[in-house]
């Protein structure tokens, strides 16, 4: 493949994605900056917005939370799951990976890496809550960026939108039994009253109320809702950036002292993106997917439901935990990873199909 190919095939891949998504790195980076100095210059102001709760919850950050998904959540139609008979294989190892591979994998390396290999150089107090941070965020399927990513490898759409409404409905029942089980495992001690709250909270609620959006806005036609979701899509960058500002000016201490952390938590996640997307890729052509369902399948299994994660790890361990701080890492990372995956995708497309 020639570089001017290459060069074509990257902006291809860029090209669908919105500003806020092709940098979102870079306002993650610019909210690490902004509120590790708010943190610093207003200290009372930051410790009484994180005092405004109600049973452990943030009521400020609760509700950016909710701005932040139920965008995403107005583009699922559940009945897409009616789909999925031709593509049973694919639907197979989406759910293989991301509910029997994706969690066990996330757990296991945070064990070697935060507990043993990595320990000598992170808070020892943080420790167990670093690991918690990163189940937290291998236990929550990517909802929203997937069907950026899909797009991008010329995925099936009626693949991705099916296999992302079944995780949908998995996760409403999946979610809290499956954090609370690697918890567990990893001798975490697990609030289960908090972790049901935050699943109604962060789930259950915001599904229904998006759902609910989302018929009223498809009885006024296709054309409205389009234009619905083209004016709203904005709230959840921006909710998510003010939530990790927030997140930030609680951790700026943190983050002060010890800049490595941030580098370290990056690793097992990145390391859990190549894995899993390569594992789903391999097994899809194995089991004879078209590419087009392969595409998808391995970029649901690498990237994460980051904004639930980073909801739950504070509602249950709190702002200033390393939990957050983990979740977040996630979010850091997520686009320049994906992309660098979707390229893999795309440019092995004719060994994958050799096959066939």
């Amino acid at each position: 493949m020639s570089a001017q190919t290459d060069v074509i095939g990257q902006r291809a891949e860029t090209a669908s994605l919105s500003v806020f998504e092709r940098y979102l790195t870079i306002w993650v980076a610019l909210c690490i900056v902004i509120g590790v100095l708010l943190g610093q210059a207003f200290p009372h102001a930051v410790k009484a917005i994180g005092g405004l709760e109600i049973a452990k919850v943030n009521l400020p950050v609760g509700l950016l939370i909710w701005v932040m998904i139920i965008p995403m959540l107005l583009k699922i139609d559940f009945a897409a799951w009616r789909q999925v008979k031709g593509h049973a294989r694919g639907i197979g190892v989406t759910l293989f990976i991301n509910w029997a591979v994706k969690p066990f994998s996330m757990a296991l390396l945070g064990w070697l890496f935060i507990r043993h290999w990595f320990a000598p150089y992170l808070p020892a107090a943080q420790l167990d809550s670093y690991v918690a941070g990163l189940i937290l965020l291998a236990a929550a399927p990517c909802t929203a960026m997937v069907f950026v990513w899909g797009r991008l490898t010329g995925g099936d759409p009626y693949f991705t939108l099916s296999q992302v409404a079944i995780n949908d409905l998995i996760m409403i029942f999946a979610f809290a039994p499956l954090v609370a089980l690697l918890l567990g495992v990893s001798s975490i001690v697990v609030p289960w009253a908090t972790l049901l709250t935050s699943v109604v909270l962060y789930i259950v609620v915001p599904v229904i109320i998006a759902q609910l959006w989302r018929r009223a806005l498809l009885r006024r036609g296709q054309v409205a809702f389009d234009a619905a979701m083209h004016n709203i899509q904005p709230w959840s960058i921006a909710a998510l950036l003010l939530t990790l500002i927030l997140l930030f000016a609680f951790q700026g201490d943190a983050i002060v002292e010890q800049p490595l952390v941030i580098a370290l938590l990056a690793i097992p996640i990145l390391l859990q993106v190549f894995f899993n997307s390569a594992l789903a890729y391999w097994l899809n052509r194995v089991l004879g997917e078209k590419h087009s369902i392969a595409g998808p399948s391995a970029l649901i299994g690498a990237s994460n439901f980051f904004e639930l994660a980073v909801a739950a790890a504070i509602s249950l361990f709190g702002f200033k935990s390393g939990a957050a701080l983990a979740t977040v890492v996630g979010v850091l990372i997520e686009v320049p990873a994906m992309l660098l995956v979707v390229g893999i995708v795309n440019r092995s497309r004719g060994w994958y199909e050799a096959k066939h």
